[in-house]
């Protein structure tokens, strides 16, 4: 176990590759050092269906990221402005509180920075007898190799695919490497879960989906990245289509962002999923794109 610690000397947990010794206290692009930092642990009823069910999804609300997207709906916790520092051992206490209080699956919900601390928590959860599926919630930009460590710990991932475009991947996230890093990861999470598995219960218990935010005027790339989706894994997995982008005071300088996306926009994208053939789905109906869509990150269960 010790040997999963030594990527946070040098960290090179994530795409960034930032290089700094966050055991010191260093900060990397994730903004966080090696002390976890978490703003929300509670039973989340906003993912899809058979994640978050009628009981409710255990999420854990990490802060810090390696993405740090221009319209992060999280923007809070994900620039670090929010959460509080625990230790690994309260960690892996939160993870069995979640699952007492009636937790489908515990949800990691941007735990990509913290990989090596998540294991360590997970392993000492489960020897006190965590039995709930555990699901990786992801930007979609991580490195194999960290993924590997999670094999065998992880049930379900949740990754997004964010962009298909170089300059769109730069523009909102500084990573014009995203597509082909996110391919890779996709590829890795599909090959440790395989084709999805449901409980008595109807909830996944074992797969892979994937999310696609539809941004507004980028409908093309929503459709290279879900007609990729259909052809690489076809359906053995499911692809989740977002209407919920929610335009925040920081796109301001980004004026395609400033508003939210219509109707037409993510029918059309919808409809084209359909046309060739894509049936394990999701989408989104209403008018999904509001603040108040965006939990309170008060510490909650922290």
């Amino acid at each position: 176990m010790e040997a999963l610690w030594k990527p946070l000397a040098s960290c090179h947990l994530c795409p960034r590759n930032c290089g700094v010794n966050r055991e010191q206290g260093q900060i990397g692009y994730c903004r966080e050092t090696a002390e976890i930092m978490a703003a929300r642990a509670a039973l989340h009823m906003w993912e899809e269906p058979c994640i978050s069910g009628e009981k409710g999804s255990g999420a854990v609300f990490f802060s810090g990221c390696a993405m740090q997207c221009v319209f992060c709906q999280n923007h809070n916790i994900a620039a670090a402005k929010a959460g509080k520092r625990i230790s690994v051992e309260r960690l892996s206490e939160i993870f069995l509180e979640l699952e007492k209080k009636g937790a489908a699956n515990l949800n990691l919900v941007t735990a990509g920075h913290y990989v090596p601390q998540v294991v360590k928590a997970l392993k000492m959860a489960r020897e006190q007898g965590m039995s709930i599926p555990v699901v990786y919630n992801s930007s979609g930009y991580e490195k194999v190799e960290t993924l590997r460590m999670l094999e065998g710990y992880v049930d379900v991932y949740l990754p997004d695919f964010k962009y298909w475009y170089e300059e769109t991947g730069r523009r909102y996230s500084n990573a014009p490497d995203y597509r082909e890093t996110a391919m890779e990861a996709l590829a890795e999470m599909f090959r440790q879960t395989g084709e999805f598995v449901f409980n008595e219960e109807g909830y996944l218990i074992r797969g892979m989906v994937v999310r696609h935010l539809v941004l507004p005027e980028h409908i093309e790339e929503a459709k290279q990245i879900i007609h990729y989706l259909y052809r690489t894994y076809g359906d053995r997995i499911f692809i989740s289509i977002l209407n919920q982008y929610t335009p925040l005071p920081q796109v301001k300088d980004y004026p395609e962002l400033t508003r939210k996306l219509t109707e037409a926009e993510y029918d059309e994208v919808v409809e084209d999923a359909i046309s060739i053939g894509v049936e394990n789905g999701f989408i989104q109906e209403g008018g999904t794109a509001e603040e108040s869509f965006i939990p309170e990150f008060d510490c909650e269960g922290i």
